[in-house]
């Protein structure tokens, strides 16, 4: 069992009413200090690091409003990477929870806000939602920064980073991100659809070599142009090769044995004639 596994089994001990349950640190050496990133909730400030089981001494705590990241060169991102290279954090772990005031602050709601505050809109950015990093799910807040912390230059591949998100009103602990575990990324998903992707290609080279499986089609119109055009063809073929072309011989055909007429072209697949135009130069023009 790796740090964070035991601080999920000791907090689910916990809240069951479990007052013996605790995480052994010394068993953990090489895995803390852990660096947290949670809310600036006040209702927090009693919970952690105590809902962990992790002593203060191991505890890096970095706060901003909802627990947001908004790129992986951001400022959050900044300290997250220095308590790591100065401090020494081995493990990262973002911590959202439940009744987040920012998860239910909507852009008009903020703009109100701020407009009681003195702040006119014209001072804001145009689109606060996307600098403000609002989100409308706890759980879909974890996750996002998890993958920011994950794909981000300054955080080593070698640092474990989790997601959590804490029940305020029990402490209890739910894994959202396992960081032992791959990361199923946005860039992973969309190399999951180019896999996909290569699957139907492969799929439509059967079908047009002819080997269509169990596959069915509909009848469609083209379908039927092409077989018209098909049975035509081989009809055509069929004339050419029974007429006895005689070009280049210089007796002719028996007079017994005319050549058959081809075949006529279905009526979708035959031209219209061409328009002529006559124009009488010697009227004069009105």
């Amino acid at each position: 069992m790796r740090l964070f596994e035991a601080i999920l089994e000791a907090n689910h001990r916990a809240v069951a009413g479990d007052t013996s349950a605790s995480v052994a640190v010394s068993e953990f050496p090489n895995e803390l200090p852990l660096a947290a990133l949670t809310c600036i909730d006040a209702r927090l400030n009693h919970l952690l690091p105590g809902v962990l089981g992790v002593p203060e001494d191991q505890f890096i705590w970095l706060r901003n409003a909802g627990n947001i990241i908004t790129g992986p060169l951001s400022s959050t991102l900044r300290s997250l990477a220095l308590a790591c290279a100065v401090k020494g954090a081995r493990e990262v772990a973002v911590i959202g929870h439940t009744d987040c005031l920012v998860c239910k602050t909507g852009a008009l709601p903020l703009l109100n806000r701020f407009a009681e505050l003195g702040i006119s809109r014209t001072a804001l950015p145009e689109n606060l939602t996307e600098f403000f990093g609002l989100f409308a799910s706890e759980r879909q807040n974890v996750l996002k920064a998890t993958e920011i912390i994950r794909q981000s230059p300054l955080i080593g591949p070698k640092v474990p980073v989790h997601g959590l998100l804490l029940d305020i009103h029990n402490g209890r602990l739910e894994c959202v991100v396992n960081g032992y575990q791959p990361f199923d990324t946005t860039a992973g998903k969309f190399a999951s659809a180019l896999r996909q992707a290569d699957a139907m290609m492969d799929k439509m080279a059967e079908i047009g070599s002819g080997h269509t499986g169990d596959i069915k089609f509909p009848e469609s119109k083209i379908g039927e142009a092409v077989s018209s055009a098909r049975d035509w063809l081989h009809r055509a073929t069929e004339f050419a090769e029974g007429a006895g072309d005689q070009v280049g011989e210089r007796t002719p055909p028996p007079a017994a044995e005319p050549k058959p007429a081809p075949p006529p072209l279905p009526p979708h697949l035959t031209r219209p004639a061409p328009v002529k135009f006559i124009v009488d130069f010697r009227k004069p023009r009105r």
